[in-house]
């Protein structure tokens, strides 16, 4: 019979398909994603640009050391449903204050996301008591208790917000590539880090599917609150067409190789490496979203530069990810996706023309990327899988 500790970590008889419950942390993320596009809709400086993906990356990483969690924990535990439970709370309160988390709601922020992490490493290590896994939940606690400070901080400092997070995030980023050293505890042992390869690349599916969900929703409240003109019914069409199209250029073919590849890798390269690209995929989405919401609204405007970079700097910005994820799994560069990086990034200086027009561009070089990568036209895919 299993002892108490070994009850809470994952077997290997667990199934590999996410919970019900991981599934219900995430729609947690559906508010955090729509509040993001909201918050830099308000302001498209490059300052609003930077708090944005501030925000995004905090709100991000609670979903990955989340995933990781699940990971390495039985989901039938009552222990670890609470925490998940508790997960989805602290993403939401971390929704809830994106509007104002640079004023008056950074306290609320910087709480929410500190609890999550806190009172995970505290469960876990309370629930691992004499197992050999529970040094590795206390080198993990001991990190997140040292970016509590700084995020903390932060929040009763507006002045300082914005250097005490950076610094913060910096800490939480770091520690699992290098495997969370800890004075007194050394580093985390490779194999303690295993993933399952199944599991993960099922849920960062599952997550991307929430992403692109945020986008068509955004392109059919955007839709609806116009008068349904031509103009705005081919920019809708057009953003619909590229959520498709971006859908089909993360799973194919490497979206459905990250399993496998994860099982061969060293996880505390591979599997932070991913955690960190598809940080920039979803950035790319939100970017997207917002894009999406100029071009529907005001299909016919021209000459606005703010919102022609907006418009193309989603799709640009996915592909970026995209490129080296293919990069980090397969060691090997897709050329149609590069030269679509040229072309997006030409475009993006010199087009002057109807927001419409603009994100026709955007749709187009998302499909030749696709044609190309279905005809295996410099993607390398019949050979690795690009």
């Amino acid at each position: 019979m299993a002892s108490r500790p070994e009850r809470l970590l994952r077997g290997g008889d667990s199934p590999l398909s996410a919970s019900f419950l991981e599934l219900f942390f995430d729609l947690a993320f559906v508010l955090a994603l729509s509040q993001l596009a909201a918050h830099l809709l308000h302001d498209l400086s490059v300052a609003g640009a930077l708090h944005t993906a501030l925000l995004l990356t905090g709100v991000w990483w609670i979903w990955v050391t989340t995933t990781w969690f699940a990971d390495w924990y039985d989901p039938e535990s009552p222990a670890v449903r609470w925490l998940l439970v508790g997960s989805a709370l602290g993403s939401l309160l971390t929704g809830v204050a994106i509007p104002q988390a640079l004023d008056g709601r950074g306290l609320l922020f910087a709480g929410a996301y500190v609890s999550v992490h806190i009172a995970r490493g505290v469960v876990t290590a309370v629930g691992l008591r004499g197992h050999p896994r529970q040094i590795r939940t206390l080198r993990i606690l001991c990190w997140f208790s040292v970016s509590a400070v700084p995020w903390l901080a932060g929040g009763f400092l507006p002045q300082w917000r914005v250097p005490l997070w950076l610094l913060a995030l910096a800490l939480d980023l770091t520690g699992p590539r290098l495997r969370w050293p800890t004075p007194g505890m050394g580093r985390t042992r490779r194999e303690e880090l295993h993933l399952a390869g199944e599991h993960f690349a099922e849920r960062y599916q599952q997550i991307m599917i929430i992403a692109l969900g945020e986008l068509v929703l955004v392109a059919g409240l955007s839709y609806a609150g116009t008068d349904l003109h031509f103009p705005q019914t081919v920019a809708f069409l057009l953003v619909f067409a590229t959520a498709v199209l971006i859908g089909l250029l993360y799973v194919t073919p490497a979206g459905q190789r990250l399993g496998p590849a994860i099982e061969r890798a060293d996880p505390a390269w591979l599997g932070v490496i991913t955690g960190y690209l598809h940080l920039v995929m979803i950035a790319g989405l939100v970017v997207t979203a917002v894009g999406a919401e100029l071009s529907i609204a005001h299909p016919m405007e021209t000459g606005d530069t703010t919102a022609v970079l907006v418009i193309l700097s989603g799709p640009t910005l996915f592909l970026v990810g995209r490129i080296l994820f293919s990069a980090a799994i397969h060691r090997r560069l897709s050329w149609p996706r590069v030269a679509a990086l040229v072309v997006l990034a030409a475009a993006a200086a010199v087009l002057r023309l109807p927001l419409v027009v603009v994100s026709a561009v955007a749709t187009g070089v998302a499909l030749a990327v696709v044609v190309l990568d279905h005809a295996g036209i410099g993607s390398y895919r019949h050979r690795a899988g690009a």
